[in-house]
């Protein structure tokens, strides 16, 4: 080749090089690839266990150091009690919407898991079900996989769990130790799925009661059954157990480290509700104890964080209330997922708060809190983070009084008091009304808001304040 016919030769290869879709895989360069999402849900967790939220009695260093370099919102809430949360958050709805009863999902409903396997991502559940829907149930909410603890039956969650990954039931008997399977299941799910968009909802076993020894307890192997166990009185090995939820998000984001995936995975962690009543935790200098099933700010109130390196803002603390029905839009603008309009979804995306930007915060929150379904719910009120107003009239000033306890008379209210009042009973008069027809016929007898090792809710004063107080 004389030197005439090797410089053509080179500017058509250069001409080639400088052109991406010429290049195998190279179609898509110039186009931002669609983050993984992982979504953390902790099952009994209020806000006052999370050290960054002001925590003094349990160790969180990884959701410290997530907060630290991302965003924690301090008015995240969620329902007081686990199956009204979790139909919520998959659904982007209010429970006065689509909410059935008690440890149920109804098949009619559209999920997250749906919307975003339909835009081609790769969908995993691991951890708690109890939406019933059978083996089938999480196929027919859109994921791919799953490894589930409650899916069609109970069982051992802890110590020597009983499990069902795919279909497959899988009775543990050598000391395993429920929460570790599922995240190795976690763990394994996002290694296989590392060149393709992924969406991984966690729906963690832990901190729930029993309040069990963890691995990383000295007493794990020692403690025989029914021996150690809280079943609700004290709070155990809560300690623990938080510890150990806090090691095991460490696990995966390690994970996403190894695997290089970690600037384009969105970590979204939250509770369920708040932390057990039989658990008293120091928070910010004084002692509170949980208030699941309660309609008190102790009750609804869960950490919030969320971590998105080059698009978070590190440090960042936001004071916008967010609750969980939000949680479906944000996912789905973050991944460039159509919500359908026929949805008519109660959720607003605050993916731009997680940017450090405005966005469009709410004014207050809606809860219909039911958990045994039916036509009237067990309380209803709006809030936002200073002010209660419940639907048969009582407010209160949670600043002051977070039990719920002195309801304050429309005498003794101050101009923001009175402005806040009447934001929240507009709010109300959008929800009055029978709920929908359908969920009212198809609602069926709650099987009991209780699982293994659970407390009761009934007969405490701070539960469904309004309705004690009368």
């Amino acid at each position: 080749m004389n030197r005439r016919d090797f410089c053509a030769s080179m500017a058509v290869w250069g001409a080639a090089l400088a052109m991406p879709r010429w290049l195998p895989g190279a179609a898509d360069a110039t186009k931002p690839a669609k983050p993984n999402i992982i979504l953390i849900l902790i099952d009994d967790f209020g806000y006052e266990c999370v050290t960054a939220n002001g925590g003094e009695s349990y160790k969180t260093p990884v959701m410290d150091n997530l907060a630290a370099t991302g965003v924690r919102f301090e008015q995240c809430h969620a329902q007081p009690v686990c199956t009204p949360t979790r139909v919520q958050l998959m659904t982007g709805m209010s429970n006065r919407r689509n909410y059935t009863h008690f440890g149920h999902l109804d098949p009619s409903q559209t999920t997250f898991g749906n919307l975003l396997k339909n835009a081609g991502y790769a969908t995993c559940i691991a951890g708690k079900w109890q939406l019933e829907n059978g083996s089938e149930g999480p196929k027919h909410f859109g994921f791919d996989e799953y490894c589930l603890w409650e899916l069609d039956s109970k069982g051992s969650r802890y110590k020597n769990p009983n499990l069902l990954t795919n279909g497959k039931r899988t009775y543990y008997t050598k000391n395993e130790y429920g929460p570790d399977v599922v995240s190795d299941y976690a763990l394994d799910f996002i290694t296989r799925k590392k060149d393709a968009p992924f969406f991984l909802y966690y729906t963690m076993m832990l901190t729930h009661s029993p309040f069990d020894a963890t691995p990383d307890s000295p007493d794990y192997l020692e403690q025989s059954k029914g021996k150690g166990k809280s079943k609700g009185e004290g709070k155990g090995h809560f300690a623990d157990m938080t510890a150990y939820t806090d090691k095991l998000i460490g696990k995966l984001v390690a994970k996403l480290e190894e695997l290089s995936l970690r600037k384009n995975t969105l970590i979204l962690i939250l509770g369920d509700n708040g932390t057990a009543k039989s658990v008293t935790s120091r928070f910010m200098g004084r002692e509170v104890s949980g208030g699941k099933h309660s309609s008190t700010v102790w009750g609804t109130h869960v950490p919030g964080i969320g971590n998105w390196p080059g698009h978070c803002p590190s440090g960042k603390v936001c004071n916008d209330l967010i609750d969980t029905t939000d949680f479906l839009p944000t996912i789905c603008e973050a991944t460039g997922t159509a919500v359908p309009a026929e949805l008519k979804i109660d959720g607003r995306s605050f993916l731009p708060q997680l940017r450090g930007e405005k966005g469009n915060p709410r004014d207050w929150l809606y809860a219909w809190y039911g958990p045994a379904g039916g036509a009237k719910p067990e309380t209803e009120f709006a809030h936002d983070a200073n002010y209660w107003l419940f639907s048969d009239g009582w407010f209160y000033d949670v600043q002051k009084d977070d039990r719920n306890k002195s309801p304050i008379a429309d005498s003794s209210l101050d101009a923001k008091a009175k402005a806040a009042k009447a934001k929240l009973q507009a709010a109300l008069k959008q929800y009055e009304g029978p709920r929908l027809d359908y969920f009212v016929r198809q609602a069926q007898p709650s099987k009991g808001d209780k699982e293994e090792g659970e407390e009761s809710s009934e007969g405490t004063p701070d539960n469904n304040n309004a309705k004690s107080k009368k």
